[in-house]
């Protein structure tokens, strides 16, 4: 959920006002694009959205974004394209969530083949919840309007209440994390090792993320590659890409670069995905009809 008033739109930044060319660090050594386009509009956020707080691509679907609202809205989950079409409504039951944030798609636990919807209800903007969750359901073979049980699998900080907007999944191991929602930096990085339902589990830290010179802080949204070497993190105004060629898990990814990459002007930023190839991501936003930016490879 969004700490501030939203502003206006601005126009799409023009190519030599967007990290690209001169500006962005090439990617040496890792999977994806080794330099991003400039930010191309696909379509808007759809009505069914108002306030679109999480995007992940799709595994069995492909061009398919699984997408969700923030707090405050019915407890369900979106089957998008990147022009905000909508090709599935899913109604969840089996929980009654406080306030759902991001949303990521990957082994529903480690070693398995079968892929999950994860959804984490980890929102606190005034820390003082005692414990949050993610809500698991297995990805659907087909796409259609349908009712799904979740199931809530519940964990706790070791240092306290945190807020948090930002949800990790690794699609190679299955392992997942949340970054953290602060005003002191991008965020600190907590495992959820032996996450499952009906057993309540500690969170361990890893470590904290940090902007250059402490310029950017409130991540709102994160997205891990297929490859686990880069990790995307959005906050109100810009996003950051973490790379660390070989990073065999979160802990060597923590050790890696952090630079700047393109951003399409949204009015409160709170969704990144990259695509299931890792070739780009997509960005979404609260707010019925603004951009949905995607951003390719240059």
């Amino acid at each position: 959920m969004g700490l501030f008033a939203c502003s206006s739109p601005k126009p799409v930044p023009s190519e030599s006002e967007v990290p690209d060319a001169g500006a962005q660090v090439p990617a040496a050594g890792v999977p994806g694009c080794v330099a991003y386009g400039v930010p191309q509009q696909t379509g808007v956020v759809p009505e069914v959205l108002p306030e679109l707080s999480g995007l992940s691509a799709s595994v069995r679907h492909p061009g398919v974004f699984w997408a969700h609202n923030d707090s405050g809205n019915d407890f369900e989950v979106f089957a998008i394209d990147e022009a905000g079409g909508v090709r599935a409504r899913l109604k969840l039951t089996g929980a009654e969530p406080r306030d759902v944030e991001d949303v990521a798609v990957g082994p529903c636990a480690p070693g398995e083949a079968r892929t999950c919807v994860f959804l984490a209800d980890i929102g606190d903007n005034f820390e003082v919840r005692e414990q949050v969750r993610l809500f698991r359901f297995p990805e659907p073979e087909t796409l259609a309007d349908a009712s799904v049980a979740v199931e809530p699998m519940p964990f706790t900080y070791p240092d306290g209440a945190h807020d948090a907007e930002s949800l990790v999944l690794d699609a190679r191991s299955g392992r997942l994390g949340v970054l953290t929602k602060t005003r002191r930096s991008l965020g600190d990085l907590y495992a959820l090792d032996g996450l499952r339902p009906g057993t309540v589990i500690q969170a361990t830290k890893l470590g904290t993320l940090e902007a250059s010179q402490g310029l950017d802080r409130l991540s709102t949204a994160a997205s891990l590659h297929p490859s686990g070497q880069r990790l995307l993190v959005r906050t109100y105004s810009r996003v950051w890409e973490l790379r660390q060629s070989g990073a065999e898990d979160l802990e060597s990814l923590l050790k890696g670069s952090l630079v700047e990459v393109p951003a399409g002007s949204q009015a409160q930023a709170e969704a990144v995905a990259y695509f299931a190839d890792g070739q780009g991501y997509l960005l979404g936003t609260e707010f019925t009809g603004q951009p949905l930016w995607r951003v390719g490879c240059r």
